[in-house]
């Protein structure tokens, strides 16, 4: 992985911007997403996100202090800890999106689940559009969790390089 995809997704894990992600602060994603996405505290599918997530922050956090720092981050990002516990983080979240269980997400249900990742609205079309690679309007699990760890193994994927290339050039 990239230093600058690893940076990348430091940055949007760290919500609160102070360098670490706190335990706390990286749990709230699921409870924040299935809030946004319209589940309930009791939904089943919350709590496979839960533990989906405490699996992660207890892979991520080295030293067991309850924080994670860039370095800690760094050190343990990639296709191992993607294959072993983010894939089923990230899938959870998804599976919290897809409201009628059938393994694929519509423009909206993605991009409800983009803006509750923290995703800016305004790309989440250009992003759909990529993965929807038959045109037939919506974006399977498994397309969406392949993009993503092509992101996260190689600091690119089909979706991140539609996204770069709508920015034009830094």
């Amino acid at each position: 992985m990239s230093t600058t995809a690893k940076r990348h997704i430091f940055t949007m894990l760290d919500a609160d911007g102070d360098g670490v992600i706190s335990r706390s602060e990286y749990l709230a994603r699921p409870e924040r997403a299935a809030a946004e996405l319209g589940r309930v505290s009791e939904d089943p599918l919350v709590s496979v996100a839960r533990s989906a997530h405490e699996q992660v922050f207890a892979s991520m956090d080295a030293d067991g202090d309850g924080a994670v720092t860039f370095e800690e981050y760094a050190a343990w990002a990639g296709a191992e800890a993607f294959d072993e516990v983010c894939r089923q983080a990230l899938g959870s979240l998804f599976d919290l999106a897809d409201a009628d269980a059938d393994g694929a997400l519509d423009k909206a249900e993605f991009t409800r689940l983009r803006a509750a990742l923290g995703n800016p609205a305004g790309n989440a079309g250009t992003a759909f559009d990529v993965l929807d690679t038959d045109g037939d309007g919506r974006v399977g699990r498994d397309a969406y969790l392949g993009s993503i760890r092509a992101y996260v193994t190689g600091g690119s994927s089909p979706m991140a390089d539609a996204l770069h290339a709508r920015r034009g050039p830094a």
